[in-house]
């Protein structure tokens, strides 16, 4: 079985900064790719960032120069780091994971259950 982890949405002035966590565990080799994705009420889920195994970063546009992805290897861990956020970047914000499963013997997708980030002017 394979867990992800969220934490560190809340509420926070336009303006302001917020940090998410992610941790994946379970029957998992290092996950190929780690990253955030959100989905606001009406709307369909939007890439946010995404990091591979090598370093390398994707961003959507509308967060570029105020969100920055990193992961921590020997944790499973994924981070977003939000600065200067704006009203809409209110949204749940959901950890997914492309990884190994060791167990199923299959490279599959994991997300986390989101976490609310509510920019407020």
């Amino acid at each position: 079985q394979v867990q992800v982890v969220e934490s560190g949405g809340g509420l926070v002035q336009a303006g302001g900064s917020l940090r998410l966590s992610c941790t994946v565990s379970g029957s998992i080799f290092s996950p190929n790719t780690m990253g955030w994705y959100r989905q606001a009420p009406g709307k369909q889920r939007e890439l946010v960032a995404t990091i591979t195994r090598g370093g390398s970063t994707n961003y959507a546009d509308s967060v570029k120069g105020r969100f920055t992805i990193s992961r921590d290897d020997a944790k499973n861990a994924v981070y977003l780091q939000m600065n200067s956020l704006k009203l809409e970047d209110t949204s749940v914000y959901y950890c997914y994971a492309l990884a190994f499963n060791f167990r199923l013997k299959q490279q599959s997708d994991y997300w986390g259950q989101g976490t609310q980030v509510t920019v407020s002017s």
